[in-house]
């Protein structure tokens, strides 16, 4: 049948094109690919400074919104999505960071057998291709995935660095390797001026394989079940209005890699999900599963923007007129060039108290500044932005379906700052984000700050400052959680299955049980290249022997 493979992967974002790639390997299984968007051919996808522009794009984005909540002092927050080959990978940040030893540990405690950071460190090399210094112990060369080191200089960034080192904070050359506590250059997925998303690294070179047929610009209605096994999907092509439907059967596995949002809202669409919710809906029960949609996390991040001397060039001023001009002709004659560049430049992890053994914060420096910070426009004048956030935040929301309409934005309440101890540690940044502003080396560039100002100074000041300012850092996971069936709020084992089906597995950012120390990319990245082998029912790779430095 035209119609029926052995594999249906649903969603071609970071983990999709990964599965896409290794279940196709063998010429034996057939595999189906579906994205709901356009292939990935937007010229700003590949410029790595064209992230400016697909943040707002909804021909590639599906540019969802939160709903407000205290700690946001109700405001909603944006939360763009990537919809094209490649999803999220095709119109994020380009960091690439792996998190901390403990966080992986932590899920393996929680129950999930294997994916402790023994085990999973084999699938991070895997996939990864290290262009630049590393240690052969943590990193990896062989991959299809280019991790490379920023090759542009400013000013700005090394006073920031001999300020943070000032301070205390180390430097460390490699916060991917034994240790992610200091303060350096992040590592990016760009690779020969363009960027490196999951599409480019694992789709495009096996799209000529005969058993891999990629769907795009088509819509997953709805999986299918017969009685407790997924046996199919119902797909649309030509967007709400289309009258026509068709349907796609899987022999062996349905994966759904549609991400933190779209996994969730498909599974309840599909009938598999809280009933209590899908009766309100009137969607009929297929499977109860209380879990789908709950524990949503996501690093909420509040900006410091300095106002710099006159005189300093900072990205602002190298965005306009005529000097824009010299960046993009130095960009396409492969000279350097902001059009090259990530929207973050410089990372510090550390403590929020110093008893601490290892970082609870991630903070970054660019300088530029960007309009009430939205990263899609930069400020008229000379700035500088320091951005904090908690790393491993315990508040958490929940992402549900608004109706029966496959087409509608599904209700996300990330719930930000809901819990005290959230608070505090965010406070504890927030005031090491304003000193590491004010450092000696970085102040004599400085003219003044401009957020939040010097007139918010007390706790209760700072924190409705964040209430009111602070944003997603477009980092949310957790939506269908990996845990043994005794925690009732788990949807996947893990091995990534259903809880109660059979023959569907959910393989993206939402099986994360708890936030990773990180950017989600390599995380996310890393989950697919473990999945594929437990899909394919190969021998794990052998966990790795590691020593306590």
């Amino acid at each position: 049948m035209a119609n029926e493979f052995d594999f249906i992967i649903i969603g071609s974002g970071t983990a999709g094109s990964l599965l896409a790639k290794r279940l196709s390997q063998d010429p034996a299984n057939s595999v189906a690919l579906i994205e709901a968007g356009p292939a990935d051919r937007n010229p700003f996808i590949h410029i790595p400074a064209g992230f400016m522009k697909t943040m707002t794009n909804p021909a590639i984005n599906w540019l969802y919104e939160t709903q407000g909540s205290h700690g946001t002092a109700n405001r909603s927050i944006k939360q763009p999505r990537g919809k094209t080959l490649g999803g999220s990978s095709s119109i994020n940040g380009h960091i690439y960071n792996r998190g901390q030893r403990t966080d992986y540990d932590v899920w393996a405690q929680m129950g999930n057998r294997g994916w402790d950071y023994a085990s999973v460190l084999p699938y991070f090399k895997r996939g990864e291709k290290r262009i630049g210094a590393a240690d052969s112990r943590f990193r990896g060369s062989d991959g299809e995935f280019a991790v490379t080191d920023l090759h542009w200089d400013h000013p700005l960034c090394e006073a920031f660095i001999d300020g943070a080192v000032a301070m205390g904070i180390p430097r460390n050359p490699d916060y991917n390797g034994a240790k992610q506590d200091g303060v350096g250059y992040f590592q990016r997925s760009i690779h020969k001026r363009r960027r490196m998303s999951s599409a480019r690294a694992f789709l495009h070179p096996s799209m000529n394989r005969r058993n891999l047929r990629v769907y795009t610009n088509t819509h997953v209605l709805k999986i299918n079940l017969d009685g407790k096994r997924a046996t199919s999907i119902t797909c649309t092509r030509g967007g709400p209005h289309s009258s026509e439907s068709f349907t796609i059967s899987a022999r062996r596995e349905i994966i759904l890699s549609a991400g933190t949002f779209n996994s969730p809202q498909l599974l309840q669409l599909s009938g598999i999900g809280p009933a209590s919710l899908l009766d309100e809906l009137g969607i009929d029960v297929a499977h109860d599963l209380a879990g789908v949609g709950e524990n949503l996390r996501d690093h909420y991040g509040v900006r410091f923007v300095a106002r710099v001397l006159d005189g300093v060039e900072t990205i602002n001023e190298l965005s306009r007129g005529l000097k824009l001009g010299k960046e993009i002709l130095s960009y396409f004659t492969g000279g350097k060039s902001i059009l090259n560049l990530q929207p973050t430049l410089v990372h510090v992890f550390w403590k929020s108290r110093p008893s601490l053994e290892q970082s609870d914060l991630q903070m970054t420096f660019t300088p530029a500044s960007y309009q009430e910070g939205v990263q899609s426009a930069l400020d008229e004048f000379p700035g500088a932005t320091v951005a904090v956030w908690q790393q491993r935040p315990v508040s958490s929301g929940y992402v549900r379906a608004v109706s029966r309409d496959p087409y509608a934005k599904p209700l996300i309440q990330p719930n930000y700052l809901a819990e005290s101890s959230d608070q505090q540690v965010l406070l504890d940044g927030m005031k090491l984000a304003r000193q590491l502003m004010s450092t000696e080396s970085l102040g004599r560039y400085v003219k003044h700050e401009e957020l939040p100002g010097p007139q918010v100074q007390s706790d209760d000041d700072l924190l409705e400052f964040a209430r009111h300012n602070g944003t997603t850092t477009f980092h949310p996971v957790g939506t269908c959680q990996m845990g043994p069936s005794t925690n009732a709020k788990a949807v996947v084992d893990d091995q990534l299955r259903v809880h109660g089906l059979s023959n569907l597995r959910v393989v993206d950012a939402s099986v994360m049980p708890t936030m990773v120390s990180a950017n989600t990319n390599a995380a996310t990245l890393m989950i697919a290249d473990k999945a594929a082998d437990m899909i394919l029912t190969r021998t794990p790779l052998p966990a790795v022997e590691l020593t306590d430095e």
